[in-house]
């Protein structure tokens, strides 16, 4: 091979390179998106049942942690926060623990991301993933 080929071979190289590390934010990004639309379709769904922006629902936050003892480390990081949290085995089959994360807040766009975005790190933490959150309008 030439000098020339050689240059000709690198560049293809750097060109997929870039190519795939293009792919990969864009498909990040795209994750990012559709858990940030996640929320505000759920909030959303609150607004069309009734729910008032100025009124604070009882909320619901899920986890899925490997263990007992994450589950304690998590719950320790959340009450002082105001939640009230309780845990339970998962089936056998699926295996891990269920957290289950309470508290009356506000339901809005921003704020329902900003905990969503936090919990997921914090689920991350301690070896789980968070499983999003709930509400019903009723629950006030």
């Amino acid at each position: 091979m030439n000098l020339d080929s050689r240059w000709v071979v690198a560049l293809l190289i750097l060109a997929a390179v870039v190519a795939v590390v293009r792919v990969y934010q864009v498909i990040r990004r795209a994750r990012e998106q559709s858990r940030d639309d996640f929320d505000a379709r759920l909030v959303q769904d609150l607004r069309a049942m009734g729910a008032n922006a100025f009124t604070p629902y009882e909320v619901d936050f899920f986890f899925s942690l490997p263990d007992e003892a994450a589950c304690t480390s998590l719950s320790k990081a959340l009450e002082p926060e105001g939640f009230a949290t309780n845990s339970r085995a998962m089936s056998a089959e699926t295996g891990g623990y269920s957290l289950h994360a309470r508290k009356h807040l506000r339901v809005n766009v921003s704020e329902m991301q900003d905990y969503s975005k936090r919990f997921r790190v914090l689920a991350e933490q301690f070896g789980g993933q968070y499983d999003g959150w709930t509400t019903d309008p009723s629950r006030t």
